[in-house]
């Protein structure tokens, strides 16, 4: 990884990263990210932040909106089963993060708006120097047709960003 590789470069020209974010998400692309980001932060002696975002309730039935709507019961469902998946998975990443003794400060987040939104909110917050985070690889034309999260925070954060493939 060129990051890695220039370590010294950077750091004696000043740049440091001592607070650094991965965005988690599940996927394998996240998983990538966050062995890159742990060893970012063991190489740096950084904070490691470890951010889960997922989709409240309301949105997540804007994807199907000619479904009948839940009783409360299957909301509250699917908002604890949501909760404790997105715990899962920053828990992955903490563990990691645990048998490096890296420092790591564990974070999920519901949003009914945008993720992208959230996640750089989220490091303007708490002063992010680097933002890591995977890709799911997606060609440009589903990508056009959904989007994408990476290309959005890289677009949108006011720190360094690193994609993760």
């Amino acid at each position: 990884m060129s990051i890695v590789g220039k370590q010294s470069s950077r750091h004696e020209s000043g740049q440091r990263f001592e607070r650094i974010l991965v965005s988690v998400d599940g996927s394998e692309g996240s998983a990538r990210a966050s062995e890159v980001a742990v060893d970012l932060a063991e190489r740096f002696n950084a904070q490691l932040f470890v951010l889960n975002v997922f989709r409240g309730y309301p949105e997540y039935m804007t994807l199907f909106p000619s479904a009948p709507s839940p009783s409360g019961e299957a909301i509250q469902a699917y908002e604890s089963y949501a909760r404790k998946a997105a715990l899962e998975v920053v828990g992955l990443t903490l563990s990691m993060a645990e048998k490096k003794g890296v420092k790591a400060k564990p974070q999920t987040s519901e949003t009914v708006g945008s993720v992208v939104q959230a996640i750089t909110d989220y490091a303007a917050s708490e002063k992010i120097d680097l933002i890591v985070m995977g890709t799911r690889g997606m060609g440009g034309f589903k990508r056009m047709l959904i989007g994408s999260v990476s290309s959005g925070v890289v677009t949108h954060a006011q720190c360094a960003v690193l994609v993760v493939r």
